[in-house]
């Protein structure tokens, strides 16, 4: 086979003989991909055309769906590296926006560039004013998740200077507006659902100082930010911000392979992190915190946790990727201690639930087995609700933070040439072709 891919693959791997369509048999040979980091990959482009196969594999676990120089993550050693960066290293180190340039540009920045990009997120901070009239029209109890979705899909409909995908600058200014203006959308948000007045961003302050002025910030009085609840906020925004190829972000990629505008893609990352199954999980803990209620019975949910049959699932506990501790688990552990000894709740007593619950299950041998260690969630909601923001919106700050990881993953992509529309293919399990019978010659069952 003359093929020609990624990397000039010359080593090939061999399957098994399998039936051909003409019966018989016949050898299958495909080219390997080796990438930077992490396993090797048969390259199937080739598989259905020239030999009439498919591959079956649900949920796509075994399946790269694209090459990425952005984000890596190695679940059995609990490594993510942002451009080659640790997490743990960026988190401690360095500001969002600073991650965020990293993410969409491949390198650090400057002083200069990080000053120019700064800035261009700061100047695109605000929203067109007649958006403030697209809140009135949601019910006043409307899940901010749902506020968000429509607001940011309807950003298309306001800024027309900026969504042709084809033109590198009106990426670029796209790009910088849904950076700038999603702290913005999430707050009006949880403004409207209290009944306070929106409160709009201010050009002195940094991103997630921002965010947290428009949250809790009202017209009539002065409103301080904690600079420990603002570096804790800063941690959870980068640890948060991308994550290799998971479901919202697939969903942008997908969404963004059919030519579609970035805010219609962001909008579609949005509402895939709503399942509770992806972006709710931090929340989860905390419902699951308050069940056990108490040390003492601990032991108690952790037998309900191994029986299968019990519908009770231990939250905050494994990964779909990692099989070993989630690293970005360890920086919020720290920044917990931090949040809560700051606020005057050194004491406080989910926290101190969390962290015997954590040490009984990193000792018990079922969860070593499983290699059930914590992960990111776990802390996460504990911190979030210490600074005083609601269960509703943990997702919201969710969406926030993946916003510059979807927004880096779309631009790879756009620029990719070998990027196709995306159309997965099926295993048909229904019935073969059959006539068609009259509705007078049916008999009913």
């Amino acid at each position: 086979m003359s093929y020609r891919s990624l990397n000039d693959p010359t080593d090939t791997a061999h399957l098994e003989a399998m039936p051909g369509r003409s019966g018989g048999v016949q050898e299958l040979t495909l080219p390997v991909i080796q990438g930077t980091l992490g396993p090797s990959v048969l390259d199937i482009r080739s598989l259905y055309p020239e030999k009439g196969y498919l591959t079956y594999d649900p949920g796509y676990t075994s399946t790269a769906s694209c090459a990425s120089k952005i984000t890596f993550v190695d679940g059995e050693k609990g490594i993510l590296l942002h451009r080659g960066y640790p997490i743990a290293e960026l988190a401690e180190k360095s500001t969002f926006l600073e991650v965020a340039y990293l993410l969409m540009e491949g390198e650090l920045p400057s002083a200069k560039e990080y000053e120019d990009f700064s800035g261009s997120i700061t100047i695109h901070n605000m929203l067109h004013e007649q958006l403030r009239n697209f809140y009135s029209g949601f019910r006043r109890d409307a899940h901010p998740m749902a506020i968000m979705v429509g607001v940011v899909g309807a950003l298309s409909a306001f800024y027309h200077d900026s969504l042709d995908i084809r033109d590198p600058q009106q990426r670029m200014i796209a790009s910088h507006r849904l950076i700038a203006k999603m702290p913005t959308i999430a707050s009006m948000a949880y403004k409207y659902a209290i009944g306070q007045p929106f409160v709009y961003p201010r050009n002195d302050l940094k991103y997630e100082e921002n965010f947290l002025y428009m949250m809790f910030g009202i017209p009539t009085t002065s409103y301080q930010v904690n600079p420990v609840v603002a570096k804790a906020l800063n941690k959870i925004l980068i640890l948060h911000a991308d994550h290799e190829q998971n479901a919202s972000t697939s969903t942008v990629r997908l969404a963004g392979s059919t030519g579609a505008n970035p805010f219609a893609c962001i909008a579609a990352g949005i509402a895939c992190l709503w399942g509770p199954a992806h972006g709710g999980a931090n929340e989860a803990v905390l419902n699951m915190l308050r069940e056990i209620g108490h040390k003492d019975r601990i032991p108690e949910f952790i037998k309900k946790a191994k029986d299968k049959n019990d519908p009770f699932r231990l939250m905050g506990f494994g990964h779909r990727v990692y099989k070993n501790y989630d690293p970005r688990a360890t920086v919020l552990r720290a920044a917990c201690h931090e949040v809560l000894a700051e606020l005057g709740r050194k004491d406080d007593p989910l926290l101190d639930l969390a962290q015997a619950l954590e040490k009984i299950a990193l000792e018990d041998p079922y969860f070593i087995e499983k290699k059930l260690y914590p992960n990111v969630d776990f802390y996460s909601g504990i911190i979030f609700q210490a600074i005083g923001i609601p269960p509703a919106m943990f997702t919201v700050l969710f969406a926030v933070a993946r916003t510059v990881g979807w927004i880096a993953q779309w631009m790879e992509m756009i620029e990719d040439p070998s990027q196709r529309i995306g159309r997965p293919r099926q295993l048909y399990t229904g019935h073969p072709m059959r006539p068609y019978v009259s509705l007078k010659e049916r008999t009913t069952a």
